[in-house]
């Protein structure tokens, strides 16, 4: 499997690889697969809870404490990039999210809240995305760049209006870059998750396998395993006719659109207190 992704001997960054999640899974799966990963987070413990125990199994992953939302977190990365061998091909895009306290009507949201989350999930994977196609292009390589959307990207985001409508602009973002480099042989892709079992969803989804077979067609939630398998095929040269598409990798949640309640919040949330919270205006 390794020689179909064509992985070997590659370097793939993963920003926001260290969280215990998606982005540490595809850490582990890339290295997997042959390519030597920089491991990127702006937190070094968590490097060293997530990453480094990869390193110390004998894969070839070089963590980097670094910032990708500043443009001084970005050099220390490509810095590094530049003095580890192999060839440069890769970018996955993991940085981003929203913590429980960006739940609010559209009416509540702040400038602050707006542009916090424009830069965590949308300026940090645009601007790492055009440092590292930079790159590839001096290098005369081809790559391959997978940024992460979401399902709330995809349709609409009730009460979460900031972070769904960043992660559309991942979407638009996507095709755009990939009609230019197009011809430099560099493809950019995009994957939208639906709802997966990581540490970070755990601290506003809570359990109900009943409520899940009613919401997802495939009755469950996704695993990080999941995610990280479909981003690495549009990374990988199996994907190699493929540039610009999104894919929703969501268990067929999107089949199902019906997980508003009648108060239009989410059904997925933790508790009512969450939901009363969030509605607050």
């Amino acid at each position: 499997m390794s020689d179909l992704l064509g992985l070997d001997g590659r370097i793939v960054v993963v920003s926001g690889a260290g969280g215990g999640g998606i982005g540490t899974t595809v850490t582990r799966m890339a290295a997997q697969a042959g390519a030597t990963v920089v491991a990127v987070s702006r937190s070094e413990a968590n490097l060293d809870e997530h990453v480094a125990p990869l390193a110390e199994q004998g894969l070839s992953v070089v963590p980097v404490s670094a910032d990708a939302s500043t443009d001084d977190g970005i050099a220390t990365v490509m810095d590094k990039v530049r003095r580890t061998d192999g060839a440069l091909y890769g970018l996955v895009n993991i940085a981003g999210g929203a913590a429980p306290s960006t739940w609010m009507p559209a009416t509540r949201v702040t400038r602050e809240d707006w542009r916090a989350l424009f830069a965590a999930n949308l300026e940090t994977a645009f601007f790492m995305s055009q440092a590292v196609a930079a790159e590839i292009r001096a290098q005369q390589n081809a790559g391959s760049i997978v940024s992460i959307s979401s399902i709330s990207g995809m349709n609409t985001a009730p009460f979460h209006i900031a972070y769904g409508t960043a992660k559309a602009a991942i979407v638009a973002m996507t095709r755009t870059m990939a009609a230019e480099l197009a011809l430099d042989n560099i493809r950019v892709n995009a994957v939208a998750p639906g709802v997966t079992a990581t540490a970070a969803s755990r601290t506003y989804v809570d359990d109900d396998p009943d409520r899940d077979r009613t919401a997802i067609a495939m009755g469950r939630r996704g695993t990080p395993e999941e995610q990280a398998g479909a981003i690495l095929f549009l990374l990988s040269d199996m994907a190699s006719y493929i540039t610009g598409q999104t894919l929703l990798v969501d268990g067929g949640l999107n089949l199902k659109w019906t997980h508003l309640g009648a108060d239009n919040t989410s059904l997925f949330l933790a508790d009512d207190s969450f939901r009363e919270a969030i509605r607050r205006t």
